[in-house]
């Protein structure tokens, strides 16, 4: 069978899905999310496919003709200690299993969508030199709704090493599959995990997975390179020959020596008697096993991989030498994080717009701070943007005439042109890195796309990404502090000429009041996350690996901030909201319009837990405005 042969055939998408082409070079933060909320399914530009087949063959002829790192050498501190050519499929294997240590709760499934998206993309690129059939096997789980478990804890900023080792043990068919389907369609926007059915993915309860995995035996795993079952593979299925009860120690899962490995273009697995699995000669390497997935392709009963019909399950494929190294050598999951908590900042932040026009007109501000000219003259693209879309929303001319009701306003409406712009700005800088990092190669070795070589370097250190995303929390937090001084001033009489906290009945009653106590316990959190993360320090690896950029501690900490950004910013909106319903004045604007027609109504003292929460899944509509 040609290796170099395109992948399965996918069956046909939904009528009604949009088709987002990988190649390596072009994908979009958009397209990311579509892909990582099966909005769309995944298909693979032919001209990258074969631009990632002529990586994996130079990267055989390469390792032909000297040894190259995690291949021909261990890793790490390891790295210059020799791996023999016949050991070489055995030691990634090894080097999988070895670094599928995450820990933690288990991540969302859209987390781990977007990076397999991402890690198909960048392979995609063609710098990894692993074999094709990873890619179609990404591709394939992307189309059939299954994703890995993977834990969040494990990644530094330097490659997303146990991430990518637990999805590499999943792919050949070491661990299970997980459905997807049931929560990627819809979760609560912007940046919150689902609820209901994915509390099982976002790790409040990952008791039933492991009790199921600790339950499991090993099966059939045979497959190509292409990500088809293998024509002589080994093993019958459960419990067919070769089948042992070792049990393997990252997931209590009782299996045989039951990695599917291949030695170069054919593998050496098989004695040429079907279903009798020979051992390697010498060094004592794991022998190939029964295998999982290969028998429910046939026609006969198959395992499934928790709860997941086994013709939703991708074909395991073949491990081959070089392969492991090539699939950890990347940062996929803090990218796929980082793009998400991008997602989440656009929403909000443009939500952010409609939200403070409404306090400005509610404390009858000065329309000043957002006219054209000063703009203009302090061109900064974030604080045009920002008091161009406040004029938008509020119908405010170009050039006001004057001042308003005061010839200055507090901070929160004055300055927020300029605080805000400064979070569009950094919005926009972390969607470039992103869109750098998910469509180039950062694995090393680096293949030459020339054929010439293969380079060893450090493009897999995320700074860029770390950085820009601190930018971005940085940001976020000074325009959340200006939302919590606007929800301030609307409940000061002098600002709105209203009543105290726009309450109503006897003058004691509190109205808004809480809501400044609520706002600013978020504001906590998206305190707490602006700290830099990439401020830590660790020597790892006897001191070869002497820092760490801490880009996924950065990506998960935007993934916090928004969604206690949504807080703080739903808290304003309720308080804007009440104060132009009391307003002698009202404006009439779309903003106000829709606002106002899906908040509850009321302004008696009264529980306001569900109007902030009604507020918040209104905001990306909001920002569609």
């Amino acid at each position: 069978m040609d290796p170099t042969a395109p992948g399965p055939v996918p069956p046909p998408p939904a009528p009604e899905a949009t088709r987002v082409v990988l190649n390596g070079t072009s994908l979009t933060v958009g397209e990311l999310i579509a892909l990582a909320d099966g909005a769309a399914v995944p298909a693979v530009a032919p001209e990258a496919r074969e631009r990632a087949v002529r990586s994996w063959r130079t990267a055989q002829r390469l390792a032909a003709a000297g040894r190259l790192y995690g291949r021909g050498t261990g890793v790490g501190a390891h790295r210059a200690v020799t791996v023999d050519a016949d050991d070489e499929t055995a030691h990634g294997l090894r080097l999988l299993r070895s670094h599928a240590g995450g820990a933690g709760a288990l991540l969302p499934a859209r987390q781990i969508r977007a990076m397999l998206a991402i890690r198909a993309n960048q392979l995609l690129a063609g710098g990894s030199g692993i074999q094709p059939a990873f890619v179609d096997a990404l591709i394939e789980a992307l189309r059939l709704g299954v994703h890995p478990a993977v834990n969040e804890y494990g990644g530094i900023g330097t490659g997303d090493l146990t991430a990518l080792a637990q999805t590499g043990l999943t792919l050949i068919g070491e661990r299970p599959w997980l459905d997807s389907e049931v929560t990627t369609r819809r979760g609560r926007e912007p940046g919150a995990h689902p609820d209901g059915a994915d509390a099982l993915l976002d790790g409040r309860s990952t008791a039933g997975l492991y009790d199921w995995l600790d339950n499991r035996r090993a099966g059939d795993r045979g497959a190509d390179p292409d990500g088809r079952p293998a024509a002589g593979a080994v093993g019958g299925g459960r419990g067919g020959p070769g089948a042992g009860s070792r049990t393997r120690s990252d997931l209590g899962v009782p299996v045989g020596e039951d990695a599917r490995v291949g030695d170069g273009p054919a593998s050496r697995a098989d004695d040429g008697r079907s279903g009798v699995p020979s051992r390697r000669s010498g060094g004592g390497g794991p022998a190939t096993g029964p295998a999982r997935g290969a028998e429910g392709r046939r026609g006969a009963p198959a395992p499934t991989s928790a709860g997941v019909a086994s013709d939703r399950l991708p074909a395991p494929v073949t491990l081959r030498p070089g392969d492991a190294l090539a699939l950890l050598s990347s940062n996929a999951l803090a990218l796929a994080q980082a793009a998400l908590g991008r997602h989440a900042l656009d929403v909000l932040l443009r939500a952010t717009h409609a939200v403070a026009a409404l306090s400005l007109a509610a404390v009858s501000g000065s329309p000043e701070a957002y006219a054209a000219p000063v703009h203009a003259l302090r061109p900064y693209p974030g604080a045009a943007r920002a008091a161009g879309e406040v004029r938008r929303l509020l119908g405010l001319p170009d050039r006001p005439s004057g001042p308003g009701r005061r010839i200055q306003d507090p901070y929160g409406f004055r300055a927020f042109p300029q605080v805000h712009g400064c979070a569009l700005d950094a919005a926009e800088r972390l969607r470039e890195v992103v869109e750098v990092e998910i469509n180039c190669p950062s694995e090393n070795p680096l293949v030459a796309p020339d054929g010439t070589g293969a380079y060893h370097h450090g493009g897999f250190f995320a700074a860029p990404l770390g950085l820009a995303l601190e930018a971005a929390n940085l940001a976020l937090l000074q325009t959340a502090q200006l939302s919590t001084a606007r929800l301030t001033a609307l409940g000061d009489p002098g600002l709105t000429g209203l009543t105290p906290f726009l309450a109503a009945g006897p003058a004691s009653s509190s109205g808004t009041m809480i809501l400044e106590y609520t706002a600013h316990s978020a504001l906590a959190e998206v305190r707490a996350c602006a700290a830099p993360a990439s401020t830590g320090h660790a020597v790892l690896s006897r001191g070869l690996e002497e820092a760490a950029s801490f880009a996924g501690q950065a990506a998960r900490q935007t993934l916090r901030a928004t969604d206690a950004y949504a807080t703080v910013l739903a808290c304003e909106l309720v308080t804007a909201v009440r104060a132009l319903r009391l307003h002698p004045a009202r404006p009439r604007t779309a903003v106000l319009t829709v606002a106002d027609a899906a908040l509850p109504d009321g302004v008696d003292d009264r529980p306001l837990t569900q109007d902030v929460r009604a507020a918040a899944e209104l905001l990306p509509k909001l920002a569609e405005l």
